[in-house]
């Protein structure tokens, strides 16, 4: 049996939203609202200029390496059984909200630091979703990482955008856990953290009812549900024989890149960093330098009780990757990251705290190098990434000095050239490091710009347009162009004339340095010039839906400016079915296609599903022309953001035709089908 539906309040506001507003027009005149303001740069370009701009670069210490600073744990020890948070926050230095901050720089790494220290790439990590584990809830999350990332100048990232999402440990955005100051710290820690390193991403938090190793377990399992293919943790306690078992209800997913903090107990293992399936992080303190670098590290000690955790696992089994020899089993950790509170990083917080302040903690190393991940790219699909560094160890900072302890055998407590326990291989140098062993990992991306028509002796100019996940140049190849055209390998753009007439099935790809590449396919129909009966148009009334249910036949509720999901454009779209129960939603619009014109259907459409198999479509949404089905979309078609979709509608040339998108849901779990931008074309 699957489960209960998540409910959903939004048809409800839909429908009564307008009769309120009828109920007081009389009585109050609604205020005129200026027009938002429109960006013309992209999030991307964004980000890149905010890490590598010159004025962000200025590095605000708040300490000396392994300086005694006055901190405050910000959870308790963790009972058996349970989990304990690693966030520490500086007591010394006064908090401030953003409103007083003026025009002082918050204390602490900020993003440009942290990008400038480990060598990382300003771009890359669009389309990635790093999910964030932690316990209780913090309401106030998606305001302070806004916060975050206003002051340091990175591009928006929001549930109404399709960046930020929160959820429960069930994958319910509504029913979340009790609200704990503590905990909350720890994820406005983490959230601030992936934003610093990969701006680009998409985050999810998923939050535990509680602290117990089942609860926390349940959201890893989540975080991996909902797609995403990095996940940090910040969180673990003493090991005990019993979490071995754990190993494989929680922590066992190929192709999943899973970081952990090795915690801040000084000497001494860990669990979940123990895992075999985890990449395990330890601390260091990082400080500015005048070497050509610009930085030194060392292991992160405060004192004896207090430092990077490490140490030889007492149970878990060595995974086949690790080759010390010191230690017969699970070696904690593999790499490491800032954690000293004397060489903190700045985060905005006011549940859990009273906005900027200073954290260390391995609480914050563990989602800087679950950022870096993402920076690198889509891990090998039956990949455990924690091998990766150790295929790379050239492209790490070596720390070779510090300790976080007294131990019988020297490398589990004390760094020194090659591999450590406090330390692992070291810091990152770039992304190389994680990346898979064969290549660099990068994924390209190529936005499929649908299907083409042309008229034989017209002049053609088209850019096609991909992204690498490390930002890295690419190069561009085509085959099955039309006769007459060709493609720039260095911009992208395929130019020319056409000279035969026919329909053309073309492939472009995309390929970087490394090897790594992505492709499109779409149809370009050349027709035959003379006709001279076609003029280019599109079609459709209200194509974006921005003028409500105008031209559109719908079921109620269908047409919508609900912030529940979000607009390719504008403000309105079309949210088919989402109620968790049998249901079923159409929209439609007849449209009549001019004799002698090639005609195209195209639309953007985003899936959000609650569904968790990956095998049966249990909700589906059919789009037809006519009698004719043009496709049939799925739950199992979930994903992130919107995509391009291209129908030829030319065989309807001299009729009319009614288009339909009709969205069928069972009795539980919602999915919703979310059209946006339509346009039928002709040529």
């Amino acid at each position: 049996m699957r489960e209960k539906p998540r409910r959903s309040l939004r048809r409800l506001l839909t429908t009564a939203i307008p009769a309120l507003a009828l109920g007081l027009a009389g009585l109050v005149a609604a205020p005129a609202h200026a027009a938002p303001a429109v960006s013309h740069t992209s999030p991307v370009t964004q980000n890149a200029h905010a890490l590598t701009s010159p004025a962000r670069q200025t590095f605000h210490p708040t300490g000396k390496a392994g300086q005694k600073v006055p901190t405050t744990h910000l959870c308790a020890t963790a009972r058996p059984g349970h989990a304990s948070c690693f966030a520490q926050r500086r007591t010394d230095i006064k908090q401030r909200l953003a409103s007083a901050l003026a025009a002082a720089a918050p204390s602490g790494l900020s993003p440009a630091n942290l990008h400038s220290a480990y060598n990382l790439p300003s771009t890359g990590g669009s389309g990635l979703t790093v999910a964030v584990v932690d316990a209780y809830n913090d309401p106030n999350a998606e305001s302070d990482l806004a916060t975050y990332r206003s002051q340091y100048g990175l591009s928006s990232c929001t549930k109404a955008n399709g960046c930020f999402k929160q959820v429960s440990q069930t994958g319910s955005t509504t029913s979340l856990p009790t609200n704990d100051t503590g905990w909350a710290g720890e994820e406005a820690l983490d959230l601030d953290m992936v934003s610093a390193v990969c701006p680009n991403c998409h985050i999810v938090l998923v939050e535990a009812n509680s602290a117990t190793d089942s609860d926390l377990g349940t959201a890893e399992n989540e975080a991996v549900a909902l797609g995403a293919k990095v996940v940090s943790n910040s969180w673990g306690g003493s090991e005990s024989s019993s979490q071995t078992s754990e190993d494989t209800s929680y922590f066992k997913h190929p192709g999943v890149a899973i970081t952990v903090s090795s915690g801040d107990s000084a000497y001494g293992a860990e669990y979940p960093a123990t895992s075999q399936y985890v990449t395990a992080v330890g601390g260091t303190a990082l400080s500015t330098a005048a070497n050509s670098r610009g930085w030194t590290e060392s292991v992160w000690k405060t004192s004896s009780t207090e430092g990077t955790g490490s140490g030889c696992s007492a149970y878990d089994p060595k995974p086949s990757w690790q080759t010390d020899t010191g230690c017969g089993k699970r070696m904690e950790a593999d790499v490491s990251a800032v954690a000293d509170p004397a060489t903190g990083v700045a985060v905005y917080d006011t549940y859990g705290g009273s906005g900027w302040a200073v954290y260390g903690g391995t609480s914050a190393s563990a989602p800087i190098i679950a950022g870096v991940y993402a920076l690198a790219g889509t891990p090998g699909s039956g990949d455990y990434p924690a091998k990766y560094p150790y295929s790379h160890t050239g492209n790490l900072y070596d720390v070779t000095s510090g300790n976080n302890g007294s131990c019988s055998t020297s490398y589990f407590c004390t760094a020194r050239a090659g591999y450590d326990g406090p330390t692992g291989w070291g810091t990152p140098d770039g992304t190389t490091a994680f990346t898979t062993g064969g290549s660099t990992g990068n994924t390209v991306t190529v936005t499929d710009p649908g299907s083409q028509s042309t008229a034989t002796g017209s002049p053609v100019s088209l850019q096609i347009s991909a992204s690498d996940s490390a930002g890295a140049a690419l190069t561009y190849s085509a085959s099955g162009l039309p006769t007459g055209l060709s493609i720039n390998s260095s911009t992208g753009v395929i130019s020319g004339t056409a000279s035969t007439a026919g329909t053309y099935q073309v492939t472009v790809t995309a390929k970087d340095s490394t090897g790594a590449s992505g492709s499109a396919s779409f149809s370009w129909t050349v027709s035959t010039s003379g006709g001279g009966t076609c003029t280019a148009a599109q079609l459709l009334a209200n194509p974006g839906f921005e003028s409500g249910s105008t031209g559109w036949s719908a079921t109620s509720g269908v047409i919508t400016n609900d912030t529940g999901e979000a607009a390719h454009g504008g403000s309105y779209y079309a949210w088919l079915d989402g109620y968790g129960t049998t249901h079923t939603d159409t929209l439609s619009q007849s449209v009549t296609v001019p004799a002698g014109c090639t005609a195209t259907l195209t639309f953007y459409l985003h899936i959000d599903s609650s569904e968790t198999t990956s095998s049966t479509a249990y909700d589906k949404l059919t789009v037809t022309a006519g009698s004719k089905t043009l496709a049939t979309y799925s739950n199992l078609d979930a994903a992130s953001g919107y995509t391009h979709k291209s129908f030829d509608l030319s065989s309807y040339a001299g009729s009319t035709v009614t288009l339909k998108f009709s969205g069928a849901e069972d009795s539980s779990l919602q999915t919703s089908f979310v059209v946006d931008d339509t346009a039928v074309t002709t040529s």
